[in-house]
């Protein structure tokens, strides 16, 4: 028995969440003062089809899944770890599919898929303070560190912001990042619970920490276009609460890149207002897009000869 109406299979052992079809809400985004990934023209001129639908808004799928294999603890100390495979774009349908270990009760594997097949993200669930590393944290610890970085040569691993306070009511918009309201959110959420009036549901956490990016950026080159890659959501001491006053503190944890992006690893560490416990963290690759970047050839061969392709 859970709080949500979702109606959900067995594929042998596998949960199967239905099919729906998520809504893009940051058409009207705005990062330090430019069009995001998720604003059409932006995106089609980087070779998309369309403005792309938050990564995390598909955390809510996954919401009802894990409340079936782990009940109220899901609420205290669940965690999502996923790693974005493949944009999806508003009026395409998608379904979660929660897979547990056999050989632990804390902990599951999670991908979504399109109905063509296309794998949307691949990931973990778990809860308690004693589950595996998720599936983030085991992919960070393959990856190379960035050599030779353009983009994000002012960033230094270990650089980090002071506390800044948030608060998500449940009618107030969340600023230029995120212009929109917990309500606004509620009204077309793919999985709606009555509890998500009080609580947070784990697609609004990551809003919560990342709402005031602004406030305190890290120093990446502009003009230029960055998107969730991967990222992990954890609750320690939850649930987090609409109206709560909390602080969010930011550090960079590791660099990395590809032959299309430069990245930022952030991790950010949510407490409650003037306490020192970290109640929640939120992992997130920023991939920033080379193409992006007007003039990363030319100051790629001023600093190391060469140009984005190597």
């Amino acid at each position: 028995m859970t709080g949500f109406d979702t109606p959900i299979t067995r594929d042998g052992t596998s949960l199967v969440g239905p099919w729906r079809r998520p809504r893009q809400m940051l058409d009207r985004q705005s990062v330090s003062g430019e069009a995001s990934i998720h604003d059409d023209n932006t995106a089609r001129k980087l070779g998309f089809s369309g403005g792309t639908i938050e990564g995390p808004t598909h955390f809510s799928q996954f919401e009802p899944l894990a409340e079936v294999l782990w009940g109220e603890e899901w609420r205290k100390t669940g965690c999502i770890s996923a790693h974005y495979r493949a944009p999806v774009f508003e009026g395409e349908a998608v379904r979660a599919i929660a897979t547990p270990d056999p050989a632990r009760d804390d902990f599951a594997l999670l991908h979504m898929e399109k109905e063509d097949g296309t794998q949307v993200l691949t990931g973990s669930a778990s809860v308690g303070r004693d589950a595996p590393r998720g599936a983030l944290r085991q992919r960070l610890g393959g990856l190379d560190p960035l050599e030779e970085p353009v983009l994000m040569r002012d960033v230094p691993v270990g650089a980090r912001t002071a506390r800044v306070p948030v608060t998500m009511d449940r009618d107030t918009p969340m600023g230029a990042l995120y212009p929109f309201s917990l309500a606004d959110k509620l009204a077309v959420i793919t999985e709606y619970a009555e509890r998500f009036e009080r609580e947070l549901p784990f697609e609004m956490i990551s809003v919560l920490a990342n709402a005031k990016a602004d406030v305190e950026p890290f120093a990446v080159r502009r003009p230029s276009v960055g998107l969730f890659a991967d990222q992990e959501i954890r609750l320690i001491d939850g649930p987090l609460a609409v109206g709560q006053r909390y602080e969010i503190e930011r550090e960079v944890i590791a660099r990395s890149g590809s032959r299309r992006t430069e990245s930022l690893w952030i991790e950010s560490r949510i407490h409650r207002a003037g306490e020192a416990e970290t109640v929640a963290v939120m992992l997130l690759n920023v991939a920033t897009l080379k193409a992006s970047y007007p003039a990363y050839d030319q100051e790629a061969r001023d600093l190391y000869g060469k140009d984005r392709n190597g």
